[in-house]
């Protein structure tokens, strides 16, 4: 019996998404995540905002559901903010797959030490992907206000690749920590049907929300940390 389990796991998760739900849910997604990265850009915030739309499609309709939408994100961010994003769609494509299936593969969404891990993991995958389309395509700067924390870590004396990973590294843990967390709300708003196949928290509503909430302040003393480390 042990050894069907893992397959009737995969077949809950496998099974048919009602297309309306793809058809609404993956726009609204890449929309929320445009305007997030917009609001970012607009009020030069030490996190990116631009994949809590990825995070919730990658983990209620699919990995590659959300990498579509990472795709559709920063295509579409583009024609606000200009090209510079085009090239880290696929951060955003490698965040949807580690969310997606780190959560319906591998159960890393059934506790919450688990999605908190799985959150840390997302910024460290995301940042390796990152770090060299900063350094080989932009020279280590794109006018992001990491930029400010990778000087600061220039000015310590460290070279241009690890400074930018340094300042990358902590700007997405508490970037992935707030996105994966507010995707968990959002996930819990949604209609029961999207997530009802797969291995999230198990708790009273009103103690997941405690749980984002928890995340998201987690990821906003990251961000304090890492200011007060920088002096950005």
């Amino acid at each position: 019996m042990a050894a069907v389990a893992p397959a009737a796991r995969r077949t809950r998760y496998q099974q048919r998404i009602p297309l309306t739900y793809v058809v609404t849910l993956v726009p609204v997604a890449a929309a929320l995540n445009i305007v997030g990265g917009y609001i970012d850009n607009l009020l030069h915030l030490p996190i990116f905002m631009d994949m809590i739309g990825t995070a919730v499609v990658a983990i209620t309709l699919g990995p590659w559901w959300g990498a579509l939408v990472g795709v559709i994100t920063n295509t579409g961010s583009a024609f606000l903010s200009g090209p510079v994003g085009l090239p880290f769609a696929l951060c955003n494509v490698v965040g949807a797959l580690v969310w997606g299936y780190g959560v319906r593969s591998f159960g890393m969404g059934r506790t919450f030490p688990r999605f908190f891990v799985l959150n840390l993991i997302v910024a460290f995958m995301v940042s390796l992907t990152a770090v060299p389309i900063y350094v080989f395509l932009f020279g280590g700067a794109t006018g992001h206000f990491s930029d400010l924390m990778t000087a600061a870590f220039l000015a310590m004396g460290q070279n241009l690749f690890v400074s930018v990973f340094s300042s990358n590294i902590l700007v997405s843990l508490a970037d992935k920590l707030i996105a994966g967390f507010v995707a968990l709300a959002i996930i819990d708003a949604l209609p029961p049907a999207l997530s009802s196949g797969i291995d999230l928290i198990k708790a009273a509503r009103s103690q997941r929300y405690m749980y984002a909430a928890i995340g998201v302040v987690a990821g906003i003393a990251v961000v304090l940390v890492s200011l007060a480390v920088t002096g950005s």
